[in-house]
């Protein structure tokens, strides 16, 4: 009854943002805060104290840079023009400067703690608090001899696990994309919410769901200095694929028989799934492919298998991961689940990168789902709608 409660005082926020007619404050406002607030159509209004600002921007980070207007008490405001559903992070930029709104709570993205807002999707609750049972999210540190270091991870558990104390659970390891962290599945996705009303609604079963911290350096091996080195120089590529390399090592090697060893979960491959959103994409198919012993389920929201949606590399069923799809009703019998997922307004690399190798799988006759979010980006939004399709498909 504790966990409803809270629920539906949380709901009664969300519904705040929802509420039909005029502007309301946006659920991601810190307590009491009137701006920035949003209305039915999308359009948010902000407004920020500044009397001594020559100018100030209000800087969406998936669009342009909008000029605040100056009121006679000092405040700046802009309403911009409907934005799409979802979250969207955004920071303030006066006379040059960067910061945080300070009526926003701060989400880790881009590599820093930034202002957010939440843009109501009108008539769609799957990804919001309702009154169903609902599961903890948990933290763990655990020690890593791989990365000489300890390491952080939220752990969802589905709403009977205290109570069904002798029931085990299948488990899903689920990551984050770059520039984020392992509070973003949570924080800025809405996991455990989506978790909890697809279990409320019988469309998925229950599960352990594991957000790992995606950044990994070897012990022993300090951060390069890459200042001045463009994306996608030597150096940058090589520094990217040790990270990858030690992350996987200390996943595979540290966290997965932690979890097994302090959770009850079902410790074998068809019973453990790994998915991820763009880079989170991106290690879950090296990590996956490299452990086809361990893992039986593999998803890629916005990434996949880097060189083959970044690059120009192309699938080859025979070599391709180390020949996993050679034989295509082998690797069907093994694979319970390849899923692929896309948002229809993504950058033309990515969404070109990812429409390529659904068209070779196709062509290699490997059995995958396709799933294109309509309507939007790189954002948040589409990796909900991935996870909700993904989870239901799971175990």
């Amino acid at each position: 009854m504790k966990r409803i409660g809270i629920a539906l005082f949380l709901l009664s926020s969300f519904c705040c943002a929802q509420a039909t007619g005029g502007f309301k404050p946006a659920f991601t406002n810190v307590w009491g805060a009137a701006y920035p607030r949003v209305d039915d159509s999308g359009k948010a209004e902000f407004r920020v104290k500044a009397p001594d600002a020559a100018t100030v921007k209000l800087n969406f980070w998936s669009g342009p840079k909008l000029d605040m207007v100056k009121q006679n008490d000092g405040f700046w405001t802009v309403t911009t023009p409907p934005l799409v559903p979802g979250f969207h992070y955004y920071t303030i930029i006066i006379d040059g400067a960067e910061f945080s709104d300070p009526a926003s709570h701060s989400f880790f993205g881009g590599g820093k703690d930034t202002s957010g807002i939440e843009i109501p999707e009108q008539g769609s609750t799957y990804y919001l608090p309702q009154p169903v049972p609902h599961g903890d999210v948990r933290e763990i540190w655990y020690s890593s001899k791989v990365t000489g270091s300890w390491r952080h991870a939220l752990i969802y558990t589905p709403p009977d696990y205290d109570t069904q104390t002798s029931k085990r659970y299948p488990v899903l390891y689920l990551q984050h994309g770059g520039g984020e962290d392992e509070t973003g599945w949570i924080r800025q996705g809405h996991a455990n919410f989506i978790l909890d009303n697809l279990l409320a609604s019988g469309s998925a079963k229950p599960m352990i769901v594991v957000m790992a911290y995606g950044y990994a350096r070897r012990s022993g091996h300090p951060d390069p200095d890459l200042t001045g080195k463009p994306f996608g120089s030597p150096e940058m590529m090589k520094a990217m694929q040790e990270m990858a390399q030690a992350f996987e090592d200390d996943l595979t090697q540290e966290l997965i028989p932690f979890v097994d060893n302090h959770f009850r979960t079902l410790a074998d491959r068809d019973h453990r799934a790994m998915a991820g959103l763009s880079m989170g994409g991106m290690q879950t198919f090296q990590v996956t492919f490299d452990h086809l012993e361990l893992f039986s389920y593999i998803g890629g929201f916005s990434g996949a298998a880097g060189p083959m949606v970044l690059g120009n590399e192309k699938l080859d069923p025979k070599t391709s991961f180390r020949g996993a799809l050679a034989d295509p009703d082998a690797f069907a019998k093994r694979v319970h689940l390849l899923w692929l997922g896309v948002g229809t307004d993504e950058p033309p690399m990515m969404k070109a990168g990812l429409e390529r190798l659904h068209t070779s799988l196709d062509e290699a006759q490997i059995k995958h789902v396709f799933y294109e979010s309509p309507g939007t980006s790189h954002e948040w939004q589409t990796w909900r709608r991935d996870l909700k399709d993904f989870a239901t498909r799971l175990f």
